[in-house]
């Protein structure tokens, strides 16, 4: 690093040009890559998504869109049966837009939509095709508005004194806000959460030139993203969470040089000479954590989903912009730069050096307390819910609600709100396989109507109405008996059914890829540390970490435990479908960033004093501070897309903030200090065959230092 310094330092002029020029050129493209980004969830290879695509390019309804549910419950003394009610419920039937598939008591006679003693019936309307834009949640409530359309026209035709009440998953959900995300403002958000954190560290103005990295970092990003783009298909959501992801990472990787180039400062190293010892030592530590960042995006990278593809490549591309910026542009920004009062960098934090004192001494309960709180949440992280929601966790409230408890007064099951279809193609006979489904234990009723609407070019749909709903694991299991009894050739649709391919295809495979992740990391940091014992440490604490962010999301968006009164959303009881894979992918390599930062520092102290003692309290001294800012301008980055806007969305941000909260806390300011401690002179061990492979010098074990170990 110290040699890329000096050429970097040696060469101003056509370094300066060349960030201007990059930096102008990223922002071209930007331009040329927004009319090519897609806001469409594809999913190739999906037999739930085939399907369903097979059925929306052929009848434009239904697919993975969740019918809704019209019930009507007929006044005192008033059944389907009493004289002219059934041609009332077809009228108002019929007066739905003819760009909805509808089906019902009243065109069918299937007794299967009308409830017990006949005072409630209910029907099916399958709304056109929405594009599926965002992220591969369950997005309920961001569709169409149909459910006012359908209660608008219908009202009008229905015998007097009905009442009308349209339901489904979608009309359960309309009380999440779905605003979308409001880029502008959250970006200024975390611009000014930045500002605050950088001027409470550095105290002048030297607080805005991790900033001009960022400023430089993120159009550069771009350019980047724009010759992926020539590969991979990128969606509209990785342009639009590049710039606050960016933002946070570029700072951070500004902050660990900045400051350490003030410490030289400090010691009394000017101009050139301060930035080569900064470079010599937070260099290093900013290559291994962009590294380490690149290894946990690779998860998203490989998985055969075009949009987490996008973004895995779209948050590598960011990292080794940041990365690169910080060790070329910012080289030059500090060799100019004043470093201001210098009193705070010629020892290492108090309150910090006080704190890692406190641990080291009573490493073992820290150790113990601190690893019982992140078991206990990664417990209630097993029941994690990939899910459809169940009716139970949405909406207690409003006409969505009084249409469920109708029908569960008249005994119709709640399933029916998960109704999927079945796609018959040309040279199958629908009534058969209507016969054989309807023999599938588990299914209230199979309807197959013959009118145009219903069978197209020879083909056909059989709509399966379900007891238990497609979000329970008894609904799981129909979708799966319903496949298994289907002809060769007869697809099966529905939401339930694409969102449980999802689940199969990108966590199947998902230890393998973990173990691969974890064999990567480990050659890494063993590198980085010099050390056999300190990559194992930090990937099992990462693990550990990971574990814990979906116990705290289990608690706050399944459990709700105040997200209404914190975050303004109605929980649906579910966790989007990509959500794990994605926060895994984007904390492992942002919470490893602190690990390099941290043991780095200690390396550096055992091997200029020889104690582990010694190397805990000045590592977590000199760097406590430094990782608390990092981590709180990485949480309001986050957060800041956790406020309001898509579902979804609320809770992968959100996901991504609390596991940086923990993993700043009471991973690396407890556990990380205190195994550190208890591991003793064994941290260090590298005996001479690894350190031949990995090409670095050997660490033998020293002797115990007195006072340390």
């Amino acid at each position: 690093m110290e040699k890329l310094s000096r050429f970097v330092l040696g060469h101003r002029r056509p370094v300066g040009a060349l960030a201007v020029a990059l930096l102008l050129a990223g922002c071209g493209a930007l331009a040329l890559l927004l009319p090519a980004t897609s806001e469409r969830n594809d999913y190739p290879g999906l037999p739930g998504y085939e399907a369903n695509q097979r059925i929306t390019a052929t009848y434009g309804t239904g697919g993975y869109e969740r019918p809704f549910v019209p019930v009507v419950t007929l006044p005192d003394g008033v059944t389907v049966d009493s004289p002219g009610v059934r041609e009332a419920l077809a009228d108002a039937f019929d007066a739905i837009p003819d760009d909805a598939r509808v089906v019902s008591y009243a065109d069918t006679g299937d007794r299967a939509f009308v409830g017990d003693g006949g005072t409630t019936t209910f029907g099916l309307v399958f709304g056109p095709q929405v594009e599926q834009g965002g992220l591969p949640g369950s997005a309920l409530g961001e569709g169409s508005d149909l459910g006012a359309v359908v209660a608008d026209a219908m009202r009008p035709h229905l015998p007097d004194g009905a009442l009308l009440h349209v339901t489904g998953l979608d009309a359960l959900a309309t009380g999440a806000d779905t605003g979308g995300l409001d880029v502008p403002l959250k970006l200024l958000i975390t611009l000014a959460a930045a500002i605050a954190v950088l001027a409470l560290v550095f105290r002048s103005a030297l607080a805005l030139v991790p900033l001009l990295t960022a400023f430089v970092a993120v159009p550069v990003s771009f350019l980047g993203l724009l010759a992926a783009s020539a590969v991979i298909d990128v969606h509209e959501t990785t342009v639009i969470m590049l710039p606050l992801f960016g933002i946070g990472i570029a700072v951070d990787y500004a902050l660990i040089l900045v400051t350490r180039w003030r410490e030289e400062r400090a010691l009394g190293r000017d101009g050139d000479e301060a930035v080569h010892r900064a470079m010599a030592t937070a260099g290093h530590a900013i290559v291994f954590s962009g590294g380490a960042v690149a290894i946990g995006l690779v998860t998203m990278v490989v998985l055969p989903i075009p949009l987490l593809r996008s973004l895995g490549v779209g948050g590598m591309v960011v990292t080794l912009a940041s990365a690169l910026v910080s060790l070329t542009v910012l080289p030059l920004l500090l060799a100019k730069a004043r470093p201001g009062k210098l009193e705070r960098e010629e020892a290492a934090s108090r309150a910090w050096t006080a704190w890692a004192r406190v641990v080291v001494r009573r490493r073992v309960p820290a150790a113990v307390l601190a690893a019982a709180a992140l078991v206990g949440l990664s417990v209630i992280g097993l029941g994690v819910n990939l899910s459809v929601p169940v009716t139970g966790d949405l909406a207690r409230s409003g006409s969505g609600h009084d249409g469920l408890a109708a029908l569960r007064e008249a005994g119709v099951p709640s399933g029916v709100l998960t109704s999927f279809d079945v796609f018959v193609p040309p040279g199958r006979d629908p009534g058969a396989v209507a016969a054989a489904l309807a023999d599938v234990p588990g299914v209230h009723a199979v309807t197959a109507p013959d009118d145009d609407r219903w069978r197209v070019d020879g083909s056909a749909l059989v709509t399966v109405l379900p007891v238990p709903e497609g979000g329970a694991d008894a609904g799981e299991d129909l979708v799966r008996a319903v496949r298994a009894a289907v002809p060769d050739g007869v697809l099966v649709g529905g939401n339930a059914t694409q969102q449980l391919d999802y689940v199969d295809v990108t966590y199947s495979a998902f230890p393998w890829m973990l173990a691969l992740l974890a064999a990567a990391t480990f050659v890494l940091l063993a590198r980085a540390f010099r050390s056999l014992l300190l990559p194992l440490k930090a990937i099992l604490l990462n693990l550990l970490s990971l574990g814990a962010v979906l116990g705290a999301l289990v608690v706050v968006w399944q459990w709700g435990w105040g997200t209404e009164a914190v975050l303004g959303l109605q929980p649906d009881g579910a966790i989007g479908t990509f959500v794990p894979v994605t926060v895994f992918a984007f904390l492992y390599g942002l919470t490893m960033d602190y690990e390099v930062f941290i043991i780095a520092r200690m390396r550096e102290e055992h091997d200029r004093t020889g104690s582990t003692r010694q190397a805990v309290v000045a590592g977590i001294g000199r760097t406590g501070r430094l990782v608390t800012c990092a981590a709180l301008i990485l949480f309001f980055s986050f957060a800041s897309m956790a406020a309001g806007g898509e579902l979804d969305v609320a809770i992968f941000a959100s996901g991504v903030s609390l596991g940086i909260v923990l993993d700043a806390t009471l991973i690396r300011a407890v556990l990380v200090p205190a195994t550190v401690a208890m591991m003793g002179r064994w941290n260090w061990w590298l005996p001479g065959w690894a350190a031949r492979v990995l090409r670095v010098p050997p660490s033998p074990v020293r002797p115990a230092v007195t006072n340390g170990r």
